[in-house]
């Protein structure tokens, strides 16, 4: 899924590449670890829209030869975090708010029916277990620490799906996480966006707890339609404020 226990160096590729040790990734794991770690390196920013995804850097920052980093590089493309051009590598793809129109209500969708199907399955330990998570991201709230925060969102959202206990329904999701992660991370969280999105962690755990799969769904659906309005508001300001270049 998004988070993978990835553990590698901080800095950039080329900094890895010029002598910091390497990252190397037990075999037995290489793939999903390798798809993990190039993820991160998209989402979180340190590989930026446009730009050529660097193999050789990869390569020597992961430990790992070119055959497994562009099979890593072929599942990212069919997430839409990349783009394969022939004969010239991949490229980091951006993010457009007619991207965000698209993707957001077919996860507002997905993770609506997710709900439903979880309230009719979910034991107590499963609804204490959540309750704990949203309690510790509560905290994390209230330090101000946005990372933490939004990991332990995530892991809220994910053990939802995983307890609908629908593959297909987990496989479609998977398809559209990567880049709802990366349109997440750009957005701009303030403090009023901030507080409404807590109040409705609430009403998720909530829900939950009273096992209304109906209320449920209604919340997430608009939960997923505030990120996305927020997601499209600071990529419109970021538009406004980038440096305009001669055609």
């Amino acid at each position: 899924m998004e988070d993978a226990n990835l553990n590698r160096q901080p800095g950039d590729a080329t900094a890895a590449a010029s002598g910091s040790p390497a990252t190397r990734i037990p075999r037995a794991t290489l793939h999903d670890e390798l798809v993990g770690g190039l993820r991160d390196l998209i989402v979180e920013g340190e590989l930026t829209p446009g730009t050529r995804v660097p193999e050789r850097e990869l390569c020597t920052r992961f430990g790992v030869s070119r055959t497994p980093l562009r099979e890593a590089l072929k599942v990212l493309a069919s997430e839409g975090l990349l783009a394969l051009l022939p004969n010239r590598g991949a490229q980091v793809t951006g993010l457009t708010t007619a991207d965000i129109d698209e993707m957001f209500p077919v996860m507002g969708a997905l993770e609506a029916l997710a709900g439903e199907l979880a309230c009719a399955r979910i034991t107590d330990e499963e609804i204490a277990e959540i309750r704990a998570l949203h309690y510790n991201m509560v905290l994390q709230y209230t330090r101000r620490e946005l990372p933490e925060y939004f990991r332990l969102n995530q892991s809220i959202h994910k053990r939802i799906l995983e307890i609908a206990g629908n593959a297909t329904l987990t496989r479609m999701y998977a398809g559209l996480a990567g880049r709802a992660r990366r349109a997440r991370y750009v957005a701009n969280m303030t403090k009023a966006r901030w507080d409404q999105a807590v109040e409705e962690h609430e009403a998720i755990l909530d829900a939950l707890a009273q096992r209304d799969g109906p209320r449920l769904a209604r919340i997430l659906k608009m939960h997923l339609q505030n990120k996305c309005e927020t997601v499209k508001e600071s990529l419109l300001a970021e538009s406004a404020t980038a440096p305009k270049t001669d055609r």
